[in-house]
């Protein structure tokens, strides 16, 4: 499968996407991410496509989203 590159103007984009994205395979499986995550980090999963991007996808999301805490804290 050919990956798209997707550019966002803003990480607020970038996480509302990662956020769909997420959502998406969390119908599909039945499971949040975040527990699909503490699995894939123990070895507890398969190492398909889907699970490759979908813990991709999580850690970009995770970092986006303390990148913006961040700077959240720092306006105040």
């Amino acid at each position: 499968m050919r990956k798209q590159i997707i550019e966002y103007t803003s990480p607020l984009d970038a996480l509302i996407s990662l956020a769909k994205q997420l959502h998406t395979y969390e119908i599909k499986y039945q499971l949040e991410s975040a527990e699909f995550f503490l699995q894939y980090q123990q070895g507890k999963t398969d190492d398909d496509e889907d699970a490759i991007d979908w813990a991709g996808n999580y850690r970009h999301y995770l970092a986006l989203h303390q990148e913006l805490e961040s700077k959240l804290r720092n306006v105040a």
